[in-house]
């Protein structure tokens, strides 16, 4: 028998979002039909791995190798979030891109020149992954295109987001033992949206 998933809702990343800090747990092997957040990396258990804007890309490439991460926070010295990184945008075309809009070599480019900004980030609510099965989440990268997901928390309507946890695809593709296509296609919000609602 074969269970359907629906994917969860994004919404908008606020500006002034910090990030939780604090120490890992993660389960061994999980089942699409397990809680949801036995694949979040969980921010007040485990400290997120931040880089600051104007660091090279070389740098920020050597931190994700250190880290063992694909994803870096990119955070000013409030810990605020104004964007995000991957190993994609530093692998892929995005540093030729600006080198050709902008000249200088590979090693000018920072951070900040590829980065993708904090109002273009799209995250999961918290409440919604509570609810939520590691299939839904899955379900959510493959449609979204994206090897990883914010998750977003906060204590009432009227405190602003604090960045709780992230999804990985890779992660949880270990933790279920088997492969996880996304694509990793860029999207903007509406696409997003759009998807999301077709189901």
């Amino acid at each position: 028998m074969t269970t359907s998933f629906i994917p969860l809702t994004s919404m908008p990343l606020e500006s002034g979002v910090c990030i939780h800090r604090l120490d890992r747990l993660f389960s061994d092997v999980v089942t699409m039909v397990d809680p949801a957040i036995v694949v979040m990396t969980d921010l007040r258990k485990v400290n997120a791995v931040t880089i600051e804007a104007d660091v090279s890309i070389e740098a920020a490439s050597k931190r994700m190798k250190q880290r063992g991460v694909r994803l870096l926070l990119v955070a000013d010295d409030h810990d605020v979030i104004i964007g995000l990184i991957t190993s994609t945008d530093l692998q892929g075309e995005k540093p030729l891109q600006y080198i050709q809009k902008h000249g200088g070599k590979r090693s000018d480019v920072t951070v900040g020149d590829i980065m993708t900004p904090q109002q273009n980030l799209e995250v999961l609510c918290m409440a919604d992954v509570d609810r939520s099965k590691v299939g839904n989440v899955v379900e959510t990268l493959k449609k979204t295109g994206r090897q990883h997901a914010l998750v977003v928390d906060r204590l009432n309507a009227k405190q602003p987001q604090v960045l709780r946890g992230i999804f990985s695809a890779s992660q949880i593709a270990r933790q279920l033992d088997m492969e996880i296509q996304t694509g990793e296609i860029a999207k903007t919000f509406a696409e997003i949206e759009t998807l999301l609602m077709s189901n």
